[in-house]
């Protein structure tokens, strides 16, 4: 068996990467991506001595593409099956986008006995949809959408994605065709089903009561040009229900930031994990 691989309850194979020594830090990747999208993280740390791990969503990347299973609770879950199987302790765990959502369901379902610090990066928390109770949330037309797109022509639809996620839309832009380019590698990697099951999981999972239970020290980071997870419905909110929350916000960054603004977020990081 492949020493980087773990298997879930319901057999489903996650692999993950695992470097360096040290304090633990976790990363949960956002939608469509992979652990890959995390390198630029995975080698800054692993340089100052922490033991960084970061593990495919199922059905993303190198995981296995089992047909059930795509929703927050078994993302949760299967988070749990990789910190049971390496057996981590004082954790710190660090989410973008869907992987927030999951670092907030996996707390919700499993405390944080094993958890020391939490990050939450461009993160859906605590409700992306628009509903009466949220109305600052984005309408259900946009992820009908989002749907459309993979079903239709998926290549051609992350490629087009890839514009507003990394804001190369905008006129001071200077994302580079290669980090496109690698957003499309990335995304052609997640089966259909287990990408289109993600859309309704990331957009529709109330995560509120979740992060209402984070009794550990927690960091939410976001780009106030977010395009994908708008600031106001997620950060800005979530900010308010985490009871050791600190806030930051990052002046015209985009959803990419982790790559668009790697400098500034890995010291963040770096600083957060060290105080």
């Amino acid at each position: 068996m492949n020493s980087n691989i773990i298997i879930t309850k319901d057999g489903t194979k996650i692999f993950y990467k695992d470097w360096g020594t040290g304090p633990v830090v976790v990363f949960s990747h956002g939608w469509p991506l992979n652990a890959d999208a995390w390198d630029n993280q995975l080698l800054f740390l692993a340089s100052h001595g922490y033991r960084v791990i970061a593990h495919d969503r199922r059905a993303h990347g190198r995981s296995s593409q089992p047909w059930d299973g795509h929703n927050l609770d078994t993302y949760a879950d299967d988070l749990a099956s990789l910190i049971e199987a390496l057996n981590l302790k004082d954790v710190t765990l660090v989410g973008h986008s869907t992987g927030g959502g999951e670092v907030a369901r996996y707390i919700g379902r499993h405390g944080t006995s094993c958890v020391a610090r939490a990050v939450l990066v461009g993160a859906i928390t605590p409700l992306m949809l628009k509903t009466e109770s949220n109305p600052n949330g984005t309408p259900i037309e946009v992820f009908d959408g989002i749907r459309a797109g993979v079903v239709g022509d998926r290549s051609q639809f992350y490629k087009d994605l890839s514009s507003p996620f990394f804001g190369a839309n905008r006129p001071d832009s200077t994302v580079s065709q290669g980090l496109r380019d690698a957003f499309w590698l990335w995304s052609m990697q997640v089966g259909l089903k287990g990408a289109y099951d993600c859309i309704k999981a990331f957009s529709e999972t109330d995560l509120t009561e979740d992060i209402k239970q984070f009794e550990i020290p927690t960091l939410i980071i976001h780009g106030d040009d977010d395009q994908i997870v708008p600031i106001a419905a997620s950060a800005l909110l979530a900010a308010k229900l985490v009871k050791n929350a600190t806030l930051k916000i990052y002046p015209g960054a985009d959803h990419g930031l982790t790559f668009t603004h790697k400098d500034q977020f890995n010291e963040d990081l770096l600083a957060f994990l060290r105080s």
